[in-house]
């Protein structure tokens, strides 16, 4: 069983529960000093009604099911679901409390609603910028009614993901990249299948056509494997992230890292869903790949690699990363590289990048809007503050245009202009 579903049998007492037991002893304290049984008799009740309540709740941790799922459109963030206790637990002597995940805001109060069996909840949140979240499973406890003992409540809620990324990340996958070279010991068929030339061997959708299944392969891994052909395919992308920090301080830093894990999100679920081979980079201290692949057991590395990253704290240098990219992706696929170009390390590692044999395009999320437009957005001195932020930002990224073309992201929601310099002919590709 996971960490997640562990049934823990964890007993608190409550904070009033010491306050009795306090009582109780300084009671009895009172009545051995004094030659009176008075202090004695006031004291048993207070000594017993903690002990009381511990023995009259329940023996083991209760059981709590939880169904809940994601809605809302746009930024806002709709949770809604329900808790369900078996007999005898009774609902209303459970307290539960829904934690806000990171880079969410609660924009109304939770709404919970109970009866004897079962707790009905509704959490609304908005999502200021563009984000990848887990939502944290609720915090549920047992307390008897006169609050003085408490016990965990065994949870094992299935997993939501909050997604929240633009737009325009949705139709990426449909852009025509241009096909890298073939693999070592990749060879082209001659024959033409009923999509056109034979590619290579992928997971079977539950939707395969028999024709489709290479039953050969099938038999040897032991799982569904169908035949994948060039036709089928759009290209080949990966998706590299700089985690090094920067200059702008570890706030801004864990800021922008989180906008490039919700771009990397989109940009993967997109391509994969139009059968692309995808893969991914993310770059501190030393590299970490998800090497190319597609289908649904990709998108699931893809997910859990994006989930699992953070921030180094100890960066590595730009050659170090143009070097190890080399040992699990082939030269000349496509890359997106998701930089806050905020020094000038991060700006080396393009150049780096290319001559290794990478056409990079960057995607730069800006640190102004973060930073500059916030603190000084009034009077001629912070106008005058951000005029010299944005042609500081402009050169850099005008310097970085000599290596590679540059996507200057500064409204989070929106990323058209990678989307129309992907689908630019002879932008990208070996020729850049």
């Amino acid at each position: 069983m996971s960490a997640r579903g562990q049934r823990p049998s964890t007993f608190r007492w409550r904070p009033r529960a010491y306050l009795l037991f306090g009582a109780g002893v300084a009671l009895v304290g009172a009545g051995l000093a004094i030659p009176n049984p008075a202090p004695l008799f006031l004291a048993v009740p207070l000594l017993l009604a903690p002990i009381a309540a511990g023995l009259l709740g329940p023996r083991a941790s209760p059981r709590a099911a939880v169904d809940w799922q994601i809605g809302g459109t746009g930024r806002d963030v709709d949770v809604t679901g329900t808790l369900g206790f078996e007999a005898p637990t009774d609902a209303r002597d459970i307290v539960v409390q829904f934690p806000v995940p990171p880079g969410l805001v609660a924009r109304a109060p939770a709404r919970i609603e109970r009866d004897a069996r079962t707790i009905r909840f509704a959490l609304a949140w908005t999502a200021p910028e563009p984000l990848v979240v887990p939502v944290p499973p609720p915090r549920v406890s047992w307390r008897d009614p006169a609050d003085l003992v408490e016990r965990s409540v065994y949870q094992d809620p299935p997993t939501l993901l909050v997604e929240r990324f633009p737009a325009e990340l949705v139709r990426i996958g449909s852009v025509h990249l241009e096909r890298t070279i073939a693999l070592p010991g990749e060879t082209i068929s001659r024959g033409v299948g009923p999509s056109g030339e034979f590619f290579g061997i992928r997971e079977a959708t539950p939707t395969e056509p028999p024709r489709r299944i290479n039953w050969t392969a099938t038999a040897r891994a032991g799982r569904l494997l169908a035949n994948e052909f060039r036709v089928e395919r759009t290209g080949d992308v990966l998706i590299l992230i700089d985690a090094r920090p920067s200059s702008l301080g570890p706030w801004v830093d864990a800021q922008l890292f989180s906008l490039a894990l919700a771009a990397a999100h989109g940009i993967s679920e997109s391509f994969l869903r139009e059968r692309a081979r995808v893969g991914l980079a993310i770059y501190g201290e030393f590299l970490d790949a998800v090497p190319l692949a597609g289908g649904r057991t990709q998108r699931l590395r893809i997910r859990r690699a994006l989930l699992a990253a953070r921030m180094t704290t100890a960066p590595g240098p730009s050659e170090r990363c143009a070097v190890a990219l080399r040992r699990y992706f082939p030269p000349g696929v496509t890359t997106i590289l998701l930089s806050s170009l905020a020094d000038e390390a991060s700006a080396h590692l393009v150049p780096f990048v290319r001559r290794r044999g990478f056409p990079v395009v960057v995607l730069s999320p800006s640190p102004l809007p973060l930073i500059i437009e916030s603190e000084f957005s009034s009077g001629e001195d912070g106008q005058l503050i951000t005029r010299i932020a944005h042609l500081l930002r402009r050169r850099r990224i005008a310097q970085t245009w000599r290596d590679a073309p540059v996507v200057d992201w500064e409204d989070y929601w929106t990323v058209g202009g990678l989307v129309e310099l992907l689908r630019r002919p002879g932008r990208i590709g070996r020729g850049w």
